[in-house]
């Protein structure tokens, strides 16, 4: 692999990177830290297709915008979180602001670049990029002896909305929260929030100062835990005053081990979970609120994402009277509001589609091994990070139980670990390749969908890489165990395949 302390020309009208780093939110900041300070040599550039950093906190402008994972793992582990656990959007903007300036990253970021097609020539051992630049749309060409897609789980242009009977008829306005406009006017406003999730959570209690009347239609409960924005121990050691770095170490250890004593409970005694996290709710709502029908879900603790509310607030904002819980289903929508199929309806002039995402498999980006399209769903994926028969690239998908920014950490390890075997040994190129032991290994979908199986994930299944029936062709979702194993990957496996 060629290394460089700066981009250099490899043919007309194109330059080259050792590296390329798409995407520019928390995972593309923190991996491109991590290559910054353990390989300083290698030339990169971070492509960002939209006109600033920040991925889906850029994005998501709703009301209440606000993370639902605690921000000492959310945050990385090479610079310390100082303020409450679950952080506003502006807050986790400066953050990452403040991480690029840190690492000196804004010189390497280009913003409103969008990677069209990427293709890998085993003959020149590189990654071709057509790239649309700018306001313009101006073509460009990057190469790249490593791809690294940190481009995130969605797709931005557009969030997931249901073709429910009749919507077309609906006289008032439909907003998705993933293109929140700037100029709602919410006074007197009727609004539904049609959705049960960590979304659909945030919003209401913002809006139900500002609407009317807020009401949260959901066809299924989901499980919350609700309790304070603040952490005992964390305030403690701060009024020690000790320093900073030891009290993000010591809380990201805190909130890692509470995490995985929950998912412990989840899996050997579910019912006991449920329950706690119910009673949870119900200690914000009033007694006659009929917390089974709404906020008991069908389904085990953690097979989907059970998001925290802090200080309870969408349950007072129930209490209050000024927000409202319909669990039923859509029959139709009509001029004025929503007919539900149990003959009941809700009027109203503004409907919130909370609904979901729309999954971005490998950033929608049309990829190819030697001018052979890749279709991912034909690969089998090496820990959830590389693929067979696609060369010198790596996926940062982060976890659903744990915080998205834990994994990206070890992938960013992995990664740079990687690229410093290529570097020792003069090699150009590493693909995982199934080993003759692997022949007529039974593939399965991606994740176990018994165990995750959000929405947007249970949609674009078709179109992931598979997984096999052993531990490096399994894409775990078990942080405790990564962390052991992703650190200690050996190379020189014959898993991995190398040309030089």
């Amino acid at each position: 692999m060629h290394s460089s302390a700066t981009a250099y020309t490899s043919e007309p009208n194109s330059e080259r990177f050792d590296v390329v780093i798409v995407g520019a939110g928390i995972s593309g900041i923190g991996c491109a830290t991590m290559l910054r300070e353990q390989h300083p040599n290698l030339s990169f550039v971070i492509l960002e297709a939209l006109e600033s950093f920040g991925g889906t906190w850029l994005i998501h402008k709703y009301p209440g915008t606000r993370s639902d994972s605690d921000l000492f793992t959310f945050g990385y582990h090479f610079k310390p979180w100082t303020g409450k656990p679950i952080a506003p959007r502006e807050q986790i903007l400066q953050y990452l602001e403040s991480a690029i300036e840190d690492a000196d990253l804004a010189p390497h970021i280009r913003y409103r670049q969008r990677v069209q097609s990427a293709d890998w020539s085993s003959a020149h051992s590189r990654w071709t990029l057509e790239i649309s630049a700018g306001p313009d749309h101006q073509p460009q060409r990057i190469e790249a002896g490593f791809l690294w897609m940190c481009q995130g789980y969605y797709q931005h242009a557009q969030g997931y909305t249901p073709d429910w009977p009749g919507l077309q008829r609906f006289k008032g306005a439909v907003i998705h929260p993933q293109q929140w406009p700037d100029d709602v006017d919410l006074s007197a406003k009727h609004a539904v929030v049609i959705g049960s999730g960590a979304t659909a959570a945030t919003l209401i209690p913002a809006l139900a100062d500002q609407c009317q009347q807020v009401t949260m239609l959901q066809r299924t409960p989901t499980y919350f835990a609700a309790g304070r924005n603040a952490d005992v121990l964390a305030d403690e050691l701060r009024k020690l005053d000790i320093d900073t770095s030891w009290i993000h170490e010591i809380m990201r250890r805190k909130a890692i081990r509470d995490r995985a004593e929950i998912i412990e409970r989840a899996n050997n005694h579910p019912e006991q979970l449920k329950k706690l996290l119910i009673d949870g709710v119900s200690a914000y709502l009033p007694t006659a609120f009929d917390t089974r029908r709404h906020f008991t879900p069908p389904y085990k603790p953690l097979q989907q994402r059970v998001a925290f509310v802090p200080e309870g607030d969408l349950f007072k904002a129930i209490s209050a009277g000024k927000a409202s819980v319909v669990t039923d289903r859509i029959e139709t929508f009509d001029e004025d509001g929503i007919q539900l199929q149990s003959g009941e309806r809700i009027d109203c002039d503004l409907v919130i589609t909370a609904t979901g995402f729309e999954m971005s498999v490998m950033g929608e980006i049309p990829f190819s091994v030697d001018g052979a399209p890749v279709n991912f769903a034909n690969t089998v994926g090496y820990r959830g990070i590389m693929f067979t028969g696609v060369p010198n690239m790596a996926w940062v998908y982060g976890y659903g139980f744990y915080s998205w920014t834990l994994r990206v950490e070890l992938i960013g390890n992995f990664v740079c670990r990687l690229l410093g075997r290529l570097q020792h040994t003069g090699a150009k190129s590493m693909v995982p390749t199934l080993r003759p032991e692997d022949a007529g290994m039974s593939l399965k979908p991606w994740v176990d969908t018994e165990t995750l199986n959000p929405g947007y994930l249970l949609r674009s299944l078709h179109r992931l890489p598979r997984r096999g029936d052993k531990p490096e062709w399994q894409h775990s979702q078990d942080y405790e165990y990564e962390k052991q194993v992703l650190p200690t990957v050996d190379f020189t496996d014959s898993i991995f395949s190398y040309h030089y």
